[in-house]
């Protein structure tokens, strides 16, 4: 096998093959001929000997934010790397604001690496403070095992369960409606799926559904439900059940899954937002507006890479996809909706005069701060006036200002101002650093 250097280029190459299709809105079928061959290139970092994860990249076009805008991208990229970094992803040549995917690929024994794919969701949307969510599990063995212990002829399993996948859009009537007059399944069929895919619980639902004297006769359908009490079992011990629920009605109408499948959503609407220039002009899309879908979402694919080796290699993969879109759409209309101030600027303090001809007097305080690891601006004018830099500082978030007067450089203090609440006290100047420093740890 080609060294791990070697594969990474190819990867590299391989990614950009897909981004490139992507961009030109190639036809499906071609797209996905390309993501699969990235996929097997994937594997091949994986195995037997130790866990791999991997960030494919993805394009959405280019562009143009404003600053608030980009703080809040910047906020979730970084969330969403520090989290696969601690779960020993590694990224690979992926362009800020794309990296959203990590998938682990290789034989390890079942629900591990699936329970981390969770973590990880819970984790990721737990950090970004979205509001309350819910990350509703299924698999495919048992939506299947539940369709034929139901009555679904096999040739229709999968139509029957891309209209199960409306059931969080539409009513259950809607969907039997749709399962009786246009998909052909009896009332009978119907009111029996009916009845399972009102279910949702956790372990306890799955030790139940073994007992169920319809389910318990699918061989499919056990394996499924045993591998889910498996999975809540390591979900307790990385304490993540209380976001986790198994909700029989999930199904994500994807044909490449294989067992384990699931799905993050929030549990709250917002409140929909004044519609900027660009949105009037439709540039942002289908995310602007109240409604809020999945914001992440995933499962197990042990067929897709192996369809592609030319030794017919099964390749076990599972993995995840944060919306990143979404969630950028989400934070942007809860920072307009409450009026939020959000931090543009990573600088630690301003450095400001009360009086004119004090520049000399900014600049070498500024240097002071600079060496001694201090994030530190300063107003490119002469003889800036107060207030205009107070509100710099409120604009962009900037927690704290050292003003400089004629008063301060006598008595060798420094007015120290908290932007937030307003209050104000003289530090030494020999105690500035210190006193800057501890503030914004606290913050």
């Amino acid at each position: 096998m080609a060294d791990k250097a070697q594969i990474q280029a190819a990867i590299k190459v391989q990614g950009e093959v897909v981004r490139k299709l992507k961009a030109e809105k190639a036809n499906k079928e071609q797209i996905d001929e390309e993501v699969a061959k990235l996929l097997e290139l994937k594997a091949q970092l994986g195995g037997d000997e130790g866990k791999h994860q991997f960030v494919l990249k993805t394009a959405k076009g280019t562009r143009d934010y404003n600053p608030k805008q980009m703080a809040i991208r910047e906020k979730v990229f970084n969330t969403i790397v520090s989290c696969f970094k601690r779960h020993g992803a590694e990224t690979i040549d992926t362009p800020v604001f794309e990296l959203k995917d990590f998938d682990i690929a290789g034989q390890y024994d079942p629900m591990i690496p699936d329970a981390e794919c969770l973590k990880i969701v819970h984790e990721i949307l737990s950090e970004l403070e979205l509001g309350d969510f819910r990350i509703k599990v299924n698999d495919r063995r048992i939506l299947d095992g539940m369709f034929a212990v139901c009555g679904v002829p096999d040739e229709k399993f999968r139509t029957i369960c891309s209209t199960v996948d409306k059931l969080d859009k539409m009513a259950w009537e809607d969907v039997k409606n749709e399962m009786v007059k246009d998909k052909g399944l009896s009332e009978e069929v119907a009111d029996q799926i009916g009845n399972y895919v009102s279910m949702q619980g956790g372990m306890d639902l799955a030790e139940r559904l073994l007992q169920d004297p319809k389910l318990s006769q699918s061989k499919q359908a056990c394996a499924g439900l045993m591998d889910m009490k498996q999975l809540f079992s390591y979900l307790e011990l990385f304490q993540v059940t209380d976001k986790v629920v198994f909700d029989l009605s999930l199904a994500r109408g994807l044909d490449y899954y294989t067992g384990i499948i699931y799905e993050a959503v929030l549990m709250q609407t917002l409140p929909a937002p004044t519609p900027t220039s660009q949105e009037q002009n439709g540039a942002v899309g289908e995310d602007a507006g109240v409604s809020v879908g999945s914001v992440a979402g995933g499962g197990r694919y042990d067929g897709l890479v192996g369809m592609f080796d030319p030794k017919g290699k099964k390749v076990p993969c599972v993995g995840v996809s944060i919306g990143i879109e979404r969630i950028f759409s989400i934070m942007e209309q809860k920072a307009e909706a409450s009026a939020e101030k959000v931090r543009t600027t990573e600088t630690q303090v301003l450095v400001a005069s009360a009086q004119k001809n004090l520049l000399e007097e900014r600049l070498r305080l500024t240097a002071e701060l600079w060496n001694a690891g201090i994030k530190a601006e300063v107003m490119y004018k002469k003889n800036p006036k107060l207030l205009s830099q107070l509100q710099h500082c409120e604009e962009t978030g900037i927690p704290l200002v050292a003003i400089l007067g004629e008063q301060e450089l006598k008595d060798g203090v420094v007015k120290l101002r908290t932007v937030a609440t307003r209050e104000e006290a003289d530090v030494s100047r020999a105690e500035l650093v210190n006193e800057i420093k501890k503030r914004t740890s606290e913050s």
